[in-house]
């Protein structure tokens, strides 16, 4: 576990599409740890949760092997790997500004990224809608997420429904047996997870007080993944606090998408860079080691209350349903990322589309950049044509992509 949820962690570049397809070819694919439903329903699960849903998916996947235990350790190598690049970044972000030459060299990775989306998607798809009812909600997903920029707790919401009022009714299994009392697992981690935040402000520690508890607020509603709460983000970190500035913070956003794990590391991000400013390295990180345990250990409180009620669910007919109307739904959730990841590393810049109830991205065909383009084309022949490895062609593409920063 600690050798291969270690490498999931290391490669988990390019959002929760890639991440998920990732950690399908290593817990499904390459090895008999998790069957093919167990991981769909899981997913289900994660969707429905506040928080990242690859990092809780992982979390799972380690609970589901060994207990609380294996989801710590699956839990904390999912995010570990990012959190120490991202400090990193926030050192040399402090010292040097911007970093044009690592920049070139992540335009190569996010190449790569969009093809390896791309082989989740298909492989997602043709797993998941075996019905046509499964087609009609993952296209209905897409066009209201791409479209109309729905809130994704209502489009979840909306799925299950259907799914549920649509099933046929059944007796459930015999085997279907409750789960254990919810409570313990609530009250132990809730005080693991608000106690260190309330000792801030006991002691007077303002600063890191207000840090914690804003982004344990944010852990509570991130709900379809970091891209739903950025606004929220922005708007409190930059004209609420003054913590950084507007250009600062999407810095903060672009250098995030760069390092593996979750996007939602971006709050480390922008908590080291505000200590930084406000305190120097001592303060950014305390401030990056308080954003983190307030963002990711209700991760841990939402996946070790809620998975051992999941076979329960998944045992109920209609219920079952509901989860399956789910996965169709995220067919085009991470649709709907893909083209935006795809628009995002073709573009230099993508504007908006504001038009009553239609909410486009339009990119700026002027600005379409031809070395990603090039970049993406190598990374599907390595991926695709000659197969070649994911650690392989992302580091293939790396260089690729610093060359033509350089050139």
């Amino acid at each position: 576990m600690l050798r291969v949820f270690g490498r999931i962690g290391l490669l988990s570049f390019g959002g929760p599409a890639a991440q998920i397809a990732l950690m399908h070819k290593e817990l499904v694919a390459d090895r008999p740890w998790l069957d093919e439903q167990t991981y769909l329903r899981a997913l289900s699960l994660c969707m429905l949760l506040p928080g990242p849903e690859a990092m809780q998916l992982a979390t799972h996947a380690g609970w589901r092997l060994r207990g609380v235990p294996g989801g710590l350790l699956a839990g904390l190598l999912f995010v570990l790997p990012g959190a120490v690049v991202i400090a990193l970044l926030v050192a040399a972000y402090a010292a040097f500004g911007t970093l044009p030459l690592v920049q070139a060299a992540f335009l190569g990775i996010k190449a790569a990224v969009v093809v390896i989306v791309l082989q989740a998607l298909l492989k997602v798809a043709r797993k998941s809608l075996t019905r046509p009812s499964a087609w009609v909600i993952a296209a209905l997903a897409f066009l209201a997420l791409f479209l109309f920029n729905l809130p994704f707790p209502l489009i979840v919401t909306l799925s299950a429904l259907w799914g549920y009022a649509t099933a046929a009714p059944a007796e459930p299994p015999p085997s279907a047996t409750p789960a254990a009392n919810p409570l313990p697992t609530l009250a132990i981690w809730l005080t693991l997870w608000l106690a260190p935040l309330i000792a801030l402000d006991l002691a007077g520690q303002s600063f890191l007080a207000d840090l914690g508890w804003f982004f344990a607020r944010l852990a509570v509603v991130t709900f379809g993944g970091a891209y739903a709460v950025l606004g929220y983000m922005t708007q409190t970190v930059v004209q609420d606090y003054g913590w950084i500035s507007t250009a600062q913070m999407i810095d903060a956003l672009g250098l995030a998408e760069t390092t593996p794990g979750p996007l939602i590391l971006v709050t480390q991000f922008v908590a080291m860079l505000a200590g930084q400013i406000g305190g120097g390295p001592g303060l950014a990180l305390a401030a990056g080691a308080v954003a983190l345990w307030a963002t990711f250990t209700p991760c841990f409180l939402w996946i070790f209350l809620f998975s051992p009620w999941l076979d329960l669910i998944a045992a109920r007919p209609r219920l079952f349903a509901a989860l399956n109307a789910i996965t169709a739904a995220v067919v085009g959730v991470i649709l709907n990322l893909s083209l935006w990841f795809a628009l995002h590393v073709a573009f230099i810049r993508v504007g908006l589309l504001d038009a009553g109830p239609l909410h486009l991205a339009l990119p700026d065909w002027s600005s379409l950049d031809l070395r990603a383009l090039l970049l993406g084309a190598l990374a599907a022949l390595l991926l695709l044509g000659l197969r070649r490895g994911m650690a392989e062609t992302l580091a293939i593409l790396a260089l690729a992509g610093l060359l033509a920063g350089w050139a």
